[in-house]
């Protein structure tokens, strides 16, 4: 609606939308790509270096016109932009004062300060259009009259109004809910998504189980007394055999919809086919070794597996330039019969997550994988680390509805599994756990998911996982 008060921004807007358009149908081809990137790429170098005080030192040694490619020898005289530099420089990241921005959001600040994410028209208008695109790939699966909720973590938090609207952009209605929030609860927002009816539901993997919860506690059955065709899950690590069962407790259909951060917005966004999907037109995406900051190279089939790094090819309030996402990824080349024609992400979950058990490092996406694979019908689950004589022993423990009509656990397969991958035993335990499971979008999948009793005393972020939970409306 805001465009209408504006000519130049009604214009730009249906550049954006035409321009995402063209590249999902498939018309664009790899010249065609690379230039649109390396004359954005250069553009934004340009736009921060003369408006971002932080950029202006940081990247002095830095000419954008020497830009003439965006292999990695190039891109290696370039210096990164860590989270500890948006930490340290604070306002002095932005390119535009907040005044600019049309709103503000920020960083959690649960494991460090909290660092300004404004957004003005600009980012918004890139962001949400590339997302309604992909997301229109979804959505068509279910008709034209839908209800979508939208159950973010925090009002400080971009997950309301860009979900909001990108559904409105597609025509669908929405209702906001926050069950966390002391005026609205997990009875209201129950109530709310089962009166509507809502069809569909944006919320973090780990709330999406909540409600679940809830609704039996309350007496309601999740896939009897509502009537959800869609969850639209980000926010958190997400295995497929994590999404599949809340599929199955929900009996919808269940998409790791969203790899984003308040700091560099939209990274990655579901198509139909379940793949997640960069967007070649917002990011130019490179991956390197974590430990030596090396570009890694694509394996025989394609794959790079490392910590991915993102330049913004856009120019809003804070676009940011080879930016250590601190996030372990596996990025797969794109291909003609998928649902869109950019590369596909797994998001791993982050560096400093990785795990060693058995003497065998591994990501949190992939053990996450490799203990739900078999058990479906669960309503929650928390792996347990523990050294017995010095061996490592993991217990994977789930919460299991009232019923158990739809339970399904093998615990042989599942022992057999992580035996095989870690050569470790595995121990199964069941009942209720503590609302620290739904803390991994404030602090960390591992914070939330992970309790390592090898470990003498919680680490920060355990700790402030846990006083999250302690404080959160039940």
């Amino acid at each position: 609606m805001f465009t209408v008060f504006n000519e130049e921004l009604a214009k730009i807007a249906r550049e954006i939308r035409d321009r995402h358009q063209e590249y999902a149908a498939g018309t664009w081809d790899d010249a065609t790509l690379a230039e649109y990137q390396l004359q954005e790429f250069r553009s934004t170098v340009s736009y921060v270096k003369s408006k971002s005080p932080f950029y202006r030192r940081h990247l002095a040694s830095v000419d954008a016109d020497a830009i003439t490619s965006l292999d990695s020898e190039q891109l290696a005289s370039i210096p990164f932009t860590t989270k500890d530099d948006l930490r340290r420089e604070f306002e002095n990241v932005l390119s535009l004062p907040m005044s600019k921005a049309w709103i503000f959001y920020e960083t959690t600040g649960t494991t460090g300060r909290s660092t300004p994410c404004p957004r003005d028209n600009i980012d918004s208008l890139h962001n949400n259009t590339a997302l309604t695109v992909y997301y229109d790939t979804v959505f068509r699966q279910f008709g034209d009259e839908q209800v979508i909720g939208v159950s973010g973590p925090t009002e400080l938090h971009a997950f309301g109004d860009t979900f909001g609207d990108v559904c409105r952009n597609l025509g669908h209605a929405v209702a906001k809910m926050w069950p966390h929030s002391p005026m609205v609860g997990y009875e209201r927002a129950l109530e709310t998504l089962r009166v509507l009816p809502a069809t569909g539901l944006f919320s973090t993997p780990g709330m999406a189980l909540s409600l679940a919860k809830k609704a039996y506690a309350a007496g309601l059955h999740p896939r009897r007394d509502f009537r959800l065709d869609v969850l639209m899950c980000t926010g958190e690590l997400a295995s497929p055999s994590l999404l599949e069962n809340i599929g199955e407790v929900w009996g919808a259909k269940v998409y790791n919809a969203l790899y984003a951060s308040q700091e560099a917005s939209v990274m990655g966004a579901a198509g139909a086919d379940g793949a997640l999907y960069t967007s070649p037109l917002l990011n130019f995406y490179e991956v390197i070794d974590p430990e030596t900051a090396v570009a890694v190279e694509p394996g025989p089939d394609g794959v790079r597996t490392g910590e991915l790094v993102i330049t913004a090819l856009y120019r809003g309030s804070k676009p940011l330039v080879r930016y250590r996402t601190g996030d372990f990824v596996r990025l797969r080349p794109g291909s003609a019969d998928r649902t869109l024609p950019a590369p596909t992400l797994e998001v791993l979950g982050r560096t400093r997550d990785i795990l060693e058990i058995g003497g065998h490092r591994i990501s949190g996406y992939d053990l996450e994988e490799l203990l739900l694979t078999h058990p479906r019908g669960y309503l929650d689950y928390q792996i347990v680390i523990d050294a017995v004589d010095g061996r490592d022993e993991l217990t994977l423990r789930l919460e299991l509805p009232p019923t158990d009509e739809a339970v399904r656990i093998d615990e042989a397969a599942v022992a057999r599994s992580v035996r095989e991958r870690l050569e470790v035993p595995v121990r199964f335990e069941y009942g209720a756990l503590g609302s620290v499971t739904t803390t991994g979008a404030m602090v960390s999948w591992k914070a939330a998911r992970v309790e390592d009793r090898r470990r003498s005393a919680p680490d920060d972020e355990r700790a402030a996982a846990l006083a999250v939970a302690g404080g959160r409306a039940q």
